[in-house]
């Protein structure tokens, strides 16, 4: 007999009718219903008759289509299926907090019009952004500039707006510095790094006079890097295959090395202490180096086997991701350990499209943002310490590409909202902001989402840090960002006006003695006395006593916010006395 399988193993078998359709000469007999287990090799069909009767047939093997299947399995999963007799026909859910991330682009009027983005032919992302200002590298005529807005700007940006123009050639990198959002370094094609110091409430006329010039490279300069945890350390990158390493406060060149690359350097990125650098250079080498002793500590060779351009990102863990291309100019990501750089950890192949993938990590969720120059997609991934090690979460498709993005810091995310990344997408002519959102149905600060953060407060100067000492960044805590939702219930009893009156001769009472003694009476005598309120109450008191409340509650929430402040201060000093008695007690003892 034929036995024909419909659906995914175990599901119930069809039966063809012909198989039971004529009895044994007696006539049709009509099945009612029918039963295939499989439990081992033989089939167990039980088939029952209309009339209550019950046949049990025993074929000899399984379909070849359903023992392949089975086949497949491993071998530890078909043990347990046969001991168990579970079905493990759907993997597991990964659990993750990321897993349902998704991303929203602005509406238009949030948007920013009109911006001329640069054409230059460069791969860099074009934009940088903290939580004050937002900078985009602009076309301009005899020379390079860059805009920089405050980042709640909307709407049309006119042409005579301000912009910083002090470079005689166009502008290729720009980057906001993480100890003082105010101040942002500038790279250009005219060999030089220019440092700015932007005014608190932005731009009031063009900017061409930069606080500091730095003047080391022979080539363009299209690479910056500020370190992560030491104040005004700043590292540039530039054609004539040279690193360079500079004291921002004295505008000295501490380091430079010049022998590490012997062709033209793609990307370089601090690890989380600020030790060592990772470069991806144009010979398809991953290198890690000591910048303050200027030696290559490992080279990887061949990280992506395709000749486009390359990028890695040192993760917090100290694990490095790349992107590039294959031999077959497929998009790649890939993983390594910085112990053993023989094999990458995990490779995962994109598509086939031409735009250099720009890597955006975020220490604090462990995500991956890929942002193709030319795409219409973000796509975004969550590096775990579990198989296959690179999870790929979802994907944002809009329908018009990227010229560039911008990557805010998690200091500028709005914690209410459970943003966890905002980037600001660059079209042609205008800026558009993404929100990267953890759907969430309370209120409540989300404390699993917003671990302790990179703060403004430097781990270490820049003298601490050329003496050889490293730090990672000090954290502070975004609960001091969070406001609280109005309580509705709350607004309702407040709203409500006071009942006392100077005739009756009754002392004020307390805010919270009011909403006990107003929720006591009766629906009858709550109207009564709304009714009353009006001739006991004149106008002038009704307000004074309303406003009272407010004018308390705008007093705790400012007091709240100074004391999380003042927290926050305290723990970042803490952490910087532990640093300097450890470092007095390697002084005494003799270590340094």
């Amino acid at each position: 007999m034929n036995v024909i399988a419909r659906g995914r193993y175990p599901s119930c078998f069809h039966l063809p009718k012909p198989a039971f359709a004529r009895g044994d000469g007696a006539g049709r007999i009509r099945i009612s219903s029918f039963t295939v287990a499989i439990h081992a090799a033989p089939v167990s069909i039980a088939v029952h008759y209309s009339s209550g009767g019950v046949l049990q047939l025993r074929g000899g093997h399984a379909p070849s289509r359903l023992r392949s299947r089975r086949e497949r399995l491993p071998g530890r999963r078909r043990g347990l299926e046969k001991q168990t007799g579970m079905s493990f026909r759907r993997g597991v859910v990964r659990q993750s907090k990321f897993r349902h991330v998704f991303a929203q682009a602005w509406k238009s009027e949030h948007c920013i019009d009109d911006v001329r983005v640069s054409r230059v032919t460069w791969d860099g992302p074009l934009c940088a952004v903290n939580p004050k200002f937002l900078a985009v590298i602009i076309e301009a005529g005899g020379g390079g500039a860059f805009l920089v807005v405050p980042i709640s700007k909307s709407g049309r940006i006119d042409q005579s707006c301000p912009t910083v123009c002090g470079h005689a050639a166009p502008v290729l990198d720009i980057q906001w510095c993480p100890h003082d959002d105010n101040i942002i370094a500038s790279a250009s094609e005219d060999c030089t790094v220019k440092v700015w110091q932007i005014p608190d409430g932005g731009l009031t006329a063009p900017m061409t006079d930069a606080i500091l010039t730095l003047e080391g490279h022979s080539k363009r300069v299209g690479i910056l890097a500020w370190h992560p945890s030491a104040y005004n350390i700043l590292l540039t990158a530039g054609c004539d295959n040279t690193i360079c390493v500079w004291n921002v406060g004295t505008g000295e060149l501490v380091y430079q090395l010049s022998e590490s690359h012997p062709d033209l350097i793609y990307s370089v990125s601090w690890n989380k202490d600020g030790s060592a650098v990772c470069t991806v250079c144009k010979d398809k080498a991953l290198r890690i180096i000591d910048p303050r002793r200027g030696i290559v500590l490992k080279v990887r060779e061949k990280v992506h086997e395709g000749t486009r351009p390359m990028r890695a990102v040192f993760l917090a863990d100290g694990k490095i991701l790349t992107t590039g291309f294959s031999r077959m100019s497929e998009r790649q990501l890939a993983l390594w350990d910085t112990k053993d750089l023989s094999e990458p950890v995990v490779v995962q192949e994109m598509d086939t499209s031409n735009g250099v993938l720009l890597p955006f990590y975020d220490p604090d969720t462990n995500m991956v943002y890929l942002c193709g120059k030319g795409d219409c997609t973000i796509r975004y991934f969550e590096v775990t310490d579990e198989s296959p090690y690179v999870h790929f979460l979802s994907l944002y498709s809009s329908k018009e590409p990227q010229r560039g993005a911008g990557f805010l810091c998690k200091r500028g995310v709005e914690v209410n909202k459970c943003e966890i990344a905002r980037f600001y997408k660059l079209h042609e002519r205008k800026v558009e902001p993404i929100s990267m959102t953890v759907p969430r149905k309370s209120d409540l600060f989300q404390v699993d989402l917003y671990p302790d953060t990179a703060g403004l407060e430097p781990a270490l100067l820049a003298d601490e840090w050329i003496a050889g000492q490293d730090a990672p960044p000090l954290l502070v805590s975004l609960s001091a960002g969070y406001t609280a939702p109005p309580s509705k219930q709350r607004d309702t009893l407040r709203g409500k006006p006071k009942l006392d009156s100077q005739d009756s001769g009754s002392t004020p009472t307390s805010a919270g003695n009011t909403a006990t003694h107003t929720s006591t009476p009766t629906s009858t005598t709550r109207e009564m006395d709304e009714e009353a309120a009006p001739q006991q109450v004149t106008p002038r008191e009704t307000d004074g006593n309303a406003d009272r409340p407010r004018r308390e509650d705008d007093m705790l929430t400012e007091l709240l916010a100074e004391m999380k402040a003042l927290r926050a201060v305290v723990l970042a000093q803490n952490q910087r006395i532990e640093l300097l008695e450890r470092q007095l007690a390697r002084i005494e003892d003799g270590d340094v």
